[in-house]
């Protein structure tokens, strides 16, 4: 479990293909070092993966082939930044909101907007994900928890504050790239309720 407060910004260091269509990966950072461990899990772009190995400023995390084919992934290229976050623990301040780190689907950026104090970014979203969004609700964009500003018919708007434009992925973000997607579980777990 992950708060989508984002505590750094990666970068891909190497990628390993596997035969069965997974991908190890090798990020290099430095600030979540400082306390994780073999085995713990790491949002990587909004992706809980796990911890295969640790070195001095780099980790090793694993993807198998069903989130390599849910996710973005699969088009990383060594260079490429990162959203990085450790999962939350029971003391930990949850200044977004509850990301479990399974994303749900992927969305295009559509358009960038920048205004005097913030840039307001849309995104194009399946027909079928639309109904989870609800104005000034919880999403989660590659691992960034963000507030629904605005919900059109097949899409919606997040503002962006200089800070998380600053300190995250959306500063390097141009228009036409895919960003990893998950919908507030809250709304997910009512619906399943609801059909019962």
């Amino acid at each position: 479990m992950f708060t989508g407060l984002i505590e750094e910004v990666g970068s891909v260091k190497g990628i390993v293909g596997s035969p069965e269509g997974g991908r190890k990966f090798t990020i290099g950072c430095r600030k979540v070092m400082e306390d994780i461990a073999i085995g713990d899990s790491l949002s990587v772009n909004g992706v809980c993966l796990t911890i295969v190995n640790k070195l001095k400023n780099e980790v090793n995390v694993e993807a198998v082939e069903e989130t390599i084919k849910k996710t973005t992934l699969g088009g990383l290229q060594s260079g490429d930044p990162v959203n990085i976050e450790r999962a939350a623990t029971l003391a930990s301040r949850i200044g977004g909101h509850l990301v479990q780190g399974h994303v749900d689907t992927t969305a295009k950026v559509m358009s960038i907007e920048r205004l005097r104090l913030s840039h307001v970014f849309r995104f194009g979203l399946q027909h079928q994900y639309m109904k989870y969004l609800i104005p000034v609700g919880s999403i989660a964009i590659d691992g960034v928890s963000l507030t629904v500003a605005e919900k059109l018919a097949d899409s919606f708007k997040v503002a962006i504050i200089p800070h998380t434009f600053e300190n995250t992925i959306f500063g390097s973000l141009r228009v036409g790239r895919m960003v990893n997607v998950e919908l507030d579980m809250m709304a997910k777990y009512i619906e399943t309720l609801l059909k019962k």
